[in-house]
């Protein structure tokens, strides 16, 4: 973490603070925790369908990116933005009501990369998609 980085009880506050920006606003993302060491946050399915009622895959790309640049941009410290290279996912299930909840775990932290995992799981704890984004550290013109 930077040593400019919100301290450990104000990080919920920050990202809630930063915000997710308008998108996953409306798709009604929800912080749950947000620490140096996990971001957890939950959708709903209900609004974020494909015409055959399952969660749109798409949605879980949605929930996945925001998390890990959320987190990316925690390490990364004022005056630096993270932004997103990479990502991918790979959905096994398919939720069809309630909420899908992500959670967030750095793979690698580094002073210009990161790389993030997210496990997107349905209402029963089921793995529903794995998502993985590697975002890239740049300093801000």
């Amino acid at each position: 973490m930077s040593v400019d980085s919100p301290a450990p009880e104000d990080r919920l506050d920050w990202a809630r603070a930063r915000g997710v920006g308008a998108l996953a606003e409306k798709m009604g993302f929800a912080w749950v925790e947000f620490t140096a060491e996990r971001a957890v946050a939950t959708m709903p399915v209900e609004g974020n369908t494909q015409p055959v009622g399952l969660f749109h895959g798409g949605a879980y790309v949605v929930l996945g990116e925001s998390l890990g640049s959320m987190h990316a941009n925690l390490h990364a410290g004022p005056g630096r933005l993270a932004v997103g290279i990479d990502i991918n996912a790979t959905h096994t299930r398919s939720a069809t009501s309630g909420h899908v909840t992500g959670t967030c775990t750095p793979l690698h932290i580094g002073r210009s990369m990161t790389v993030h995992e997210i496990v997107v799981t349905d209402d029963q704890g089921r793995r529903c998609s794995t998502i993985r984004i590697t975002n890239l550290i740049k300093d801000v013109a």
